[in-house]
């Protein structure tokens, strides 16, 4: 059995708007790949000095899929929002 794969990022949004665009177009790309929110934005507390107001945690069956996710033509056109609307930090990574 494979290992579930998790998206992880942290942001700071620059463009409510344009942001609100990339949310809006990942919708189909997460569903068709199996992608389940366990963390989208949130109450969030930095004891060490984290200035990123928006935190996500996508979790998918494997980290195959995860990247694939990222890597489909739905998500790379959605990217283009949120590259515009915000800075940060993206991350797949391989769960235990």
């Amino acid at each position: 059995m494979s290992k579930k794969g998790y998206w992880m990022v942290m942001l700071t949004v620059t463009d409510a708007e344009g942001y609100q665009r990339y949310r809006e177009a990942i919708g189909d790309a997460i569903s068709h790949f199996g992608g389940r929110y366990l963390v989208r934005g949130g109450e969030v507390t930095n004891p060490e000095g984290s200035d990123f107001g928006r935190h996500v945690v996508v979790e998918f069956d494997s980290y195959e899929t995860a990247l694939s996710c990222y890597r489909s033509q739905g998500y790379q056109t959605a990217l283009q929002h949120r590259v515009a609307a915000s800075t940060g930090h993206f991350a797949i990574v391989e769960g235990a």
